[in-house]
């Protein structure tokens, strides 16, 4: 015990020795009888210490705030209160061949201006829609542009389209307009001219439907351009849809009915429509044969119906190749003119002392004038095509080796091949012109016809008048007589593709070029999956257009 305790007369608890009989009874659990001790001053002043960096770390962080970013947050805060909203400039309106509106701009309602479709059938394909700005629940716009989605209207859509502006809208609390300002008041977008006459757009489209309602047809497509310099007078696909329908999307249910309908009314069958081209490949196998010196002009061969080889498993039986009926001694304007299937089958393939072209040189020049590969037509989407080889029968039918019956079908347009009607009517042009083959466009331009040049094919004239002369003996007394007509002297090739494994369904086609003595036009037009037991098909269509024009555009036909 120290000094200064002895004389110490408190007694410290701890110095109370107490025995078990003294304990007081406290409930230990609930801390009764323990003993509080003040907070030593270390403690406190730690505590002040901790507190008072807090405190610091507040009073730097917020005149950081204020000194430091005081300009940068106070510009925020207006613009809080000042919006910025764009100004939608006008899109472009677009104009047919002759001046007539097409398509044009609804001005006046809402924020920006909708688009007004011309009302008349067979257009769609060509001008497609668009999709209008958007804006979100707060009612801020998160697409600020029009988007060209299908046809002219996405194709040429950065041409349409102009620049949107800028407006700074003054707010209260409240959100409501106080002043408005423009900063920048936009660029109208540029206008259009197109090659298209809506007229014959209009015509093409009301026989096609009229066709298709009385016949059966599931659809068509039909598709006319100048020899000279590729622009395209019509374009069609049947069936369509409403452009200003889909554009506003408003009209949940009927564009539900566009995506479930079965006839495809979205697809644009004049460029992504892939068909089985039957005898419209003939004339190029005809260039092909003569470019080749297989056979002159003037040979000829008989056709009894058909002809026969061995088969290559079985000798004992012969592979029987049909023509669609006999024809006798044809030559090649004849053979053209009747559309003689023996006469194709020995020119491409080959048979007795005949030379053939053979597969390859089929695919050969059949490439050669576009024929199974995108047209270059402006519009995006289109799609290529297949002309059948050894290489693509292997891809798709692995193990199945090439046999020569694959090369009499593939020279009549039958088996895997397949086109569409754009790539048709561009190679039919080349007949036509005596081998320009020129690159199809909507868009008319002051431009001369080398612009749209792709290439001069080296075939030589006279190979071409041939097998023009055997196109105009079809219409004159052939399988295209159905265009006989007095109004214009035609050259014209029908085809009809057999569809199926039991060939219930047909393909009806037509290409050709008019006038004929100075062709000025081709055309191609395709009547999708009719009933084989119709005799009225693609050529009835032409037919009906051509009398129309007559009367109505005669300045075509002259």
């Amino acid at each position: 015990m120290s000094f200064w305790k002895k004389y110490d007369n408190e007694i410290d608890p701890d110095e109370i020795f107490l025995d078990s009989k003294n304990l007081p009874g406290f409930n230990v659990h609930q801390f009764e009888g323990r003993l509080e001790k003040p907070i030593t001053k270390r403690t406190v002043i730690i505590l002040g210490i901790f507190f008072s960096l807090i405190g610091g770390a507040f009073v730097s962080r917020a005149g950081y705030l204020q000194v430091a970013l005081g300009d940068s947050y106070k510009e925020r805060a207006e613009n809080n209160r000042l919006r910025h909203a764009p100004i939608f400039s006008e899109r472009g309106v677009i104009y047919d061949r002759n001046g007539q509106l097409v398509v044009s701009n609804e001005v006046g309602k809402g924020d920006y201006p909708k688009r007004v479709y011309n009302k008349s059938s067979g257009l769609a394909h060509v001008l497609g829609y668009v999709s209008y700005p958007k804006k979100d629940s707060s009612g801020f716009y998160y697409q600020e542009e029009f988007v060209g989605k299908d046809g002219v209207e996405k194709k040429y859509n950065d041409v349409l389209s102009g620049e949107a502006g800028l407006k700074i809208t003054e707010v209260d609390v409240f959100g409501n307009i106080q002043s408005e300002n423009t900063i920048h008041p936009g660029v109208p977008g540029k206008s259009i001219t197109l090659s298209i006459d809506k007229r014959l757009n209009e015509k093409m489209y009301a026989f096609m439907k009229n066709l298709s309602d009385g016949v059966g047809f599931e659809g068509g497509a039909g598709i006319i351009m100048d020899v000279r310099n590729g622009e395209i007078l019509s374009l069609v696909s049947f069936p369509e849809y409403d452009p200003e329908t889909v554009s506003s999307g408003d009209d949940d249910d009927k564009i539900r009915s566009y995506l479930k309908d079965e006839d495809k009314p979205f697809l644009n069958r004049v460029i992504q429509g892939l068909y089985t081209p039957g005898s419209i490949v003939k004339p190029f196998l005809a260039v092909g044969a003569l470019k080749e010196n297989i056979i002159s002009p003037s040979k000829q061969i008989l056709s009894t119906g058909s002809i026969s080889i061995p088969n290559p498993y079985y000798p004992n039986i012969k592979s029987v190749f049909t023509d669609w009926k006999a024809h006798g001694w044809v030559d090649m304007r004849k053979a053209l003119s009747v559309s003689s299937n023996v006469y194709f089958y020995e020119v491409g393939g080959g048979f007795g002392d005949q030379k053939g072209l053979g597969i390859d040189k089929i695919g050969y020049y059949t490439r050669l004038f576009g024929i199974g590969l995108p047209s270059g037509v402006d519009l995006f989407g289109e799609k290529g095509g297949t002309i059948p080889s050894p290489n693509w029968k292997e891809e798709n039918f692995p193990g199945d080796n090439w046999r020569i019956g694959d090369t009499y079908h593939t020279s009549i347009g039958q088996y895997g091949f397949q086109v569409t009607p754009a790539q048709m009517v561009k190679a039919v042009a080349a007949i036509g012109n005596d081998g320009k083959l020129l690159k199809p466009h909507l868009l008319k331009e002051d431009k001369s016809e080398t612009d749209y040049l792709e290439k001069q094919l080296d075939i030589d004239k006279e190979s071409f008048t041939v097998v023009k002369e055997g196109m105009r003996q079809a219409v004159m007394e052939g399988t295209a007589s159905g265009l006989n007509i007095s109004a214009v002297k035609i050259g014209g090739k029908t085809g009809t593709a057999e569809l199926g494994t039991l060939k219930q369904f047909v393909n009806s086609w037509v290409i050709g070029f008019f006038p004929y003595d100075e062709p000025k036009y081709a055309f191609a037009v395709v009547m999708e999956k009719g009933p084989r037991h119709n005799t009225v098909g693609a050529l009835f269509i032409m037919r009906q257009l051509l009398e129309w024009m007559s009367v109505n555009a005669p300045e075509y036909l002259e």
